[in-house]
């Protein structure tokens, strides 16, 4: 099962927010999902972004692919370097031991 990091819309006609959601890659946009793990309303200035950074790295880590839009939210939330710092250290870790 592929499993997605993407925004669900919610809010009114014409005043888009979003949720940040783990998804299965086959559901709807608005459909069925896994967990909700935080929001973006780009209609404040700036805009607003809040996601559970623990929950992210633990669904970043157990293979989850965030979308492009995703992506970008998680570079200007910090967590997508703070994910792939993660990843050269352990990479670096079996190196140094042997």
């Amino acid at each position: 099962m592929a499993v997605k990091i993407r925004l669900k819309r919610t809010g009114m006609k014409k005043a888009p927010s979003y949720r940040v959601v783990i998804a299965d890659a086959r559901s709807p946009r608005d459909g069925r999902i896994i967990e909700n793990i935080g929001w973006y309303n780009p209609r404040v200035e700036p805009s607003a972004i809040h996601i559970d950074e623990e929950k992210a790295l633990g669904w970043l880590r157990n293979g989850a692919q965030p979308t492009e839009s995703v992506t970008s939210l998680l570079k200007r939330a910090g967590i997508l370097d703070r994910f792939t710092q993660e990843k050269a250290a352990a990479k670096a870790a079996p190196a140094e031991q042997a």
